[in-house]
């Protein structure tokens, strides 16, 4: 199986930013001590930081995964082995640096064996499918903060690791836990330092994967951009692999 998410698939043209590296990125961002963003961060309405500095980058391809209908939820997990991983994105205005509240972030990925929910087997195994596993997202806060908890993901043929995500801005919330209507602002995907990957890979269940593994310098669809074409700043949670990261990125978008 192919994951034809790589060039060729629903290009996307939209303008995403990120915020550089430096003090800028540490307003922004939080780590695993700092579930919300500190309290120096400013509202929507306000650049977070005088001195930012907006960097273009592009978005990435949904890929054939997506499916409608996700779940407003902080954790995606549903019980699936994996290390722990805890995202912490910040997502902010390209034009003015401002944090966006009550924006929708969305992700979904595979598990530890390549399997996405609603596609289980195409990688190969045969596993129960309840078409929600690692799917779902949450609101960004008044800093512009969504935490989202996960587990790393594995790998499937064609692919190196790699998380979708979607923002939405105008969502309305359902009684059933999902969401409708809003628009749709960016689409990318997060990736994470090969190094971390390969010490991940050695532990179960993900040492069981035995689809051979697709590099970050592989791949065809992460550009060797860092930060700006996705790539997580990873913190760890504890002394060993198995106790799981905290993953950090600040995500600029284009408001209309």
């Amino acid at each position: 199986m192919t994951d034809t998410s790589g060039a060729g698939t629903n290009p996307i043209g939209r303008r995403t930013v990120l915020i550089a590296t430096g003090t800028t990125a540490a307003v922004l961002a939080v780590g695993a001590a700092a579930p919300e963003a500190p309290t120096t961060a400013t509202t929507g309405t306000t650049p977070a930081a005088a001195a930012a500095v907006c960097t273009l980058t592009k978005e990435m391809t949904e890929g054939p995964y997506y499916l409608d209908g996700a779940l407003v939820r902080a954790d995606v997990t549903e019980g699936k082995a994996g290390i722990p991983l805890k995202l912490a994105l910040t997502v902010v205005n390209d034009s003015t640096c401002a944090v966006i509240p009550n924006a929708l972030v969305e992700i979904w990925h595979c598990d530890a064996l390549g399997e996405y929910s609603g596609y289980v087997g195409n990688n190969g195994h045969s596993e129960p499918d309840d078409g929600t596993f690692l799917r779902g997202g949450v609101l960004t806060n008044t800093a512009g903060l969504a935490n989202i908890t996960t587990i790393y993901p594995g790998w499937y043929r064609g692919r190196c690791v790699h998380i979708h995500v979607k923002v939405h801005t105008g969502v309305t919330l359902t009684s059933n836990g999902s969401f409708t209507g809003g628009q749709e602002l960016h689409t990318g995907q997060l990736f994470i330092d090969e190094t971390i990957t390969t010490a991940v890979a050695k532990i179960s269940p993900y040492s069981t994967n035995t689809v051979t593994r697709t590099t970050l310098a592989q791949d065809s669809v992460y550009d060797d951009g860092g930060a700006a074409s996705g790539l997580m700043t990873l913190t760890a949670l504890g002394s060993s692999t198995s106790s799981g990261y905290t993953g950090t990125l600040t995500l600029g978008v284009q408001q209309s």
